[in-house]
């Protein structure tokens, strides 16, 4: 692996994460054209239906392409989807070489893109910075790989680790930043999970909302901003139609052991899961990966936190932390089985921590669930 290649595939990878907010369900990519070690063209993918990185940085270079090697963060497509197959249209630019971070593991793509381009005569090489690569696509990798979408549990806290007062009261325990920044992670996720109880205790709006979204703003306009689908969990039909939520116009899926025969708008869907108790998580998870869904972003409670921690479906754990003190007999962060042993505690890895504003965010990885 060259200099030159990890130069210029860093640079497409560094292209690939201005899409992180518009592309869903497509993942992010990034492309960048090289010749005599000149860029003669660069792009990325913006949303879907829209051009590919590789047919953008084509129009960047037009015929200056002919000769040129690219640089791909993902395995060129080969299949008539939204758009043509972008491994055609590198061979028809007359590129000579194609670098690829990683392999495409949509299963209309898999290696075919990479076949297409050696069968013209293109030199290619794979797997040049493969794990930055698919530090880009959590979501869509999850989806491809284990047909369900990446799992990240949003969670606020006092400092001695309270989340709300014993009546449920829980806002605000974090300050106007941490909520900036949760108002940011909402438009990276396809969709935003609850449950009923924190829908009728909070009644929140479970939205994006613009004039809430800090830097971000100068990156978005508010006609690209793309709303989450916010996804309820409502087994015994408690949710009515005079929610806030129900009142705000952007998707709803409400799950329900059973339909639910009040008037709703027309924005309100109901997947009805027949059978009784719990609603099964790895069920709703699947489903959801049908409808197109790569990443959930969770804001309940502790009850079904910890149910996704315990089905071991969450990948992600991002804790706010309040420099404040609430005492003895409130609500904590996780509901989970009690353990009897101390090498059977749930070991994680800590990606990131930072503050943000006066509060501590910290990230963590469940080591079991490793993308």
């Amino acid at each position: 692996m060259s200099v030159t290649d990890i130069e210029f595939m860093q640079r497409a990878i560094n292209l690939a994460k201005r899409g992180r907010f518009t592309t869903t369900p497509n993942p992010n990519v990034g492309c960048v054209l090289v010749k005599d070690d000149e860029v003669v063209g660069e792009g990325y993918h913006q949303k879907a239906g829209e051009g590919h990185a590789e047919v953008n940085a084509l129009a960047m270079a037009q015929d200056n392409a002919r000769g040129a090697t690219a640089y791909v963060t993902l395995e060129p497509c080969s299949h008539y989807g939204r758009t043509p197959p972008c491994s055609k249209e590198l061979i028809d630019a007359g590129v000579t070489r194609v670098v690829i971070a990683m392999q495409d593991p949509n299963p209309q793509v898999a290696g075919r893109g990479i076949a297409m381009l050696e069968a013209a005569g293109i030199t290619t090489k794979s797997g040049v910075l493969a794990e930055q690569a698919r530090a880009l696509n959590p979501g869509f990798l999850s989806r491809m790989e284990r047909q369900r979408p990446f799992v990240t549990v949003k969670m606020a806290s006092t400092l001695d680790g309270a989340t709300a007062l014993s009546d449920g009261t829980s806002q605000w325990i974090t300050a106007s930043d941490a909520r900036v920044d949760v108002q940011q992670f909402r438009a990276q996720h396809c969709a935003i999970l609850t449950g009923a109880d924190t829908v009728l205790v909070d009644d929140p709006s479970l939205n994006l909302r613009y004039n809430e979204l800090g830097s971000l703003q100068e990156q978005l306009s508010s006609e690209q901003l793309r709303q989450p689908l916010r996804v309820v969990i409502d087994s015994q039909n408690r949710i009515s139609p005079d929610a806030k939520m129900i009142g705000i116009t952007s998707p709803i899926l409400l799950v329900r052991r059973q339909q639910d025969d009040r008037e709703w708008p027309k924005h309100v869907t109901q997947l009805v899961m027949p059978g009784s108790g719990r609603i099964d998580l790895n069920a709703l998870l699947s489903e959801l990966a049908t409808r197109e869904i790569n990443s959930v972003w969770v804001e309940a409670g502790a009850t079904l936190a910890g149910a996704l921690v315990e089905a071991n479906l969450c990948d992600e754990l991002i804790v706010y932390q309040a420099p404040k003190l609430m005492g003895v007999g409130h609500k904590g962060l996780l509901n989970l089985p009690s353990i009897d042993h101390m090498n059977k505690l749930q070991p994680l890895t800590i990606t990131d921590v930072r503050m943000v504003g006066q509060d501590i965010r910290i990230r963590a990885a469940l080591v079991t669930n490793k993308i």
